[in-house]
């Protein structure tokens, strides 16, 4: 699968076969995050996989009961390292580590879309609520959370904007 069509058939998968994930494509996904590009390659984020039944309802819970979270045989937990503000400043605190994150997330949801897993990326979720779960320590923000599995089913594509209202040339 080219990249490409990655990017045009992956979806968001709220609804997950009770399959296991392999340990070699669970490799991949931690490898995508891993490998994701970073401001000044400092990798100012971290990553929790959290496979616990009871966990993953906290998790649900704290991200306004989206219950399919439940259900994924793995979630990823994708934070933040505002410990770059030592090396960027505000900046890098404010911006630079969430870029970080976000990456190594869209990198991730790729691969496993390669691998035949679905993703949801999901940001609705009260913050203090997701690292009081995790016991994250104070210079982890939690910016995403992204439950992975085999999908139950598959969504149409959503409609996009037309290419003019997308970009501007100048």
């Amino acid at each position: 699968m080219g990249v490409f069509e990655a990017v045009r058939e992956r979806r968001s998968i709220r609804s997950f076969l009770s399959k296991e994930i392999p340990d070699q494509v669970m490799d991949r996904l931690i490898d995508a995050l891993i490998w994701a590009p970073s401001a000044g390659n400092l990798q100012s984020r971290r990553f929790y996989a959290v496979q616990d039944r009871q966990l993953k309802q906290k998790l649900a819970a704290a991200a306004l009961h989206q219950n399919f979270i439940i259900n994924a045989p793995v979630v990823f937990v994708c934070c933040a390292d505002t410990e770059i503000r030592h090396h960027y400043g505000d900046r890098g605190r404010d911006l630079y580590c969430i870029q970080d994150a976000a990456a190594s997330v869209m990198a991730m949801m790729l691969v496993a879309h390669e691998n035949g897993l679905g993703t949801c990326w999901v940001g609705a979720f009260h913050e203090e609520d997701v690292a009081n779960v995790l016991g994250l320590p104070p210079n982890l923000r939690p910016v995403a959370v992204v439950p992975a599995g085999y999908p139950e089913k598959v969504p149409h594509p959503t409609p996009r904007v037309s290419r003019e209202q997308a970009i501007e040339f100048r």
